[in-house]
């Protein structure tokens, strides 16, 4: 089988939930969107949050993709940095119980944590202190980080540093890998577009986005959105939330439904599409069925606040895929 490494910002998540949405207003966090702020804008939204139920898991959009994929099998490996702290120890041990091979990088500077203001209606608003996860730079990695791996997995977020992802993406793509990017979020998507359609136009296999980020990549709505994405890589991907998934290679596009599911917190419901996807494809699935296992573990994951799920849900959904 295929080995899947990942190169992405190593944060642990807050995940807080919200009474009603006048705080994100009060804190001025448009709903659903991911907004970088400072340590002591961090502090802020903490001191907002006291008294809220919140609790602390691993996270960042790569590591939640990487993984899911390592409870499913794969054997994955991981890039990021993180600080000489509590949080920086947490981020490391979640990840390596879990049988992720990591390659983290050690900084003076306080890991990166993502604050997660979860909504009633399941959406979920980030306010990301990145930390020590921006400190990584592009001469920290070489191209031995991807030796012996077949697919580089790579998160949009990133793209704020623009030397460490393209070098990422050029060791990458001379030592034979197979490139997906996670599109990330609407807002990262705009404020950085010319990049990431020169990114994805030299180096990208597989492109993935929903509604929000397709649109703002391409100003098409969805049908039209993945005919301009995968003009410009071998697979593009549009998640559709509740309505499902568009998936398409050359001239074969699929459209796929969603799981039914009760819906507690869209946290990482991306990242779980994106890591059920890549297992398909390494298990040399068609392109309808990756999707379908991406929807599983997309479908599973909403279920319960946060991205952790119990052995006895991972082994439900072995069970479900093996029946797809």
């Amino acid at each position: 089988m295929s080995k899947i490494i990942a190169i992405g910002n190593a944060l642990v998540d807050i995940l807080t939930l919200l009474e009603n949405d006048q705080l994100l207003e009060d804190l001025r966090l448009p709903k659903g969107s991911m907004q970088l702020v400072s340590f002591e804008e961090s502090e802020k939204v903490l001191k907002h949050t006291e008294g809220l139920n919140r609790f602390m898991v691993s996270g960042g959009s790569a590591a939640n993709t990487i993984r899911a994929l390592a409870k499913l099998g794969v054997s994955t490996g991981y890039v990021g940095k993180v600080g000489n702290d509590n949080i920086g120890k947490f981020f490391a041990d979640d990840i390596k119980k879990i049988g992720v091979f990591t390659k983290l990088i050690n900084s003076d500077f306080p890991s990166g944590r993502a604050i997660a203001l979860v909504s009633k209606d399941s959406e979920r608003t980030f306010a990301t202190y990145l930390g020590a996860a921006s400190q990584m730079n592009a001469d920290e990695i070489n191209e031995l980080s991807f030796a012996g791996y077949d697919i580089l997995h790579i998160e949009g977020y990133l793209v704020f540093n623009q030397y460490l992802i393209e070098k990422a993406m050029d060791m990458a793509f001379t030592n034979g890998l197979t490139i997906s990017l996670d599109l990330a979020s609407y807002n990262v998507v705009q404020e950085n577009l010319d990049f990431l359609k020169y990114l994805i136009d030299k180096y990208v296999n597989i492109v993935f986005s929903n509604e929000e980020e397709s649109f703002a990549f391409t100003g098409k709505e969805p049908d039209k959105a993945i005919e301009k994405i995968s003009a410009m890589c071998d697979i593009a991907v549009v998640k559709l939330g509740a309505e499902g998934s568009m998936v398409k290679k050359g001239d074969k596009k699929y459209k796929v439904d969603a799981i039914k599911a009760k819906p507690i917190d869209t946290t990482g419901a991306g990242d779980y599409y994106a890591a059920g996807f890549l297992y398909g494809l390494i298990n040399n699935k068609p392109l309808d069925v990756s999707a379908k296992y991406g929807s599983v573990l997309a479908g599973k994951v909403i279920e319960v606040v946060g991205t952790t799920l119990s052995e006895n849900k991972w082994e439900e959904i072995r069970q479900i895929i093996k029946t797809i």
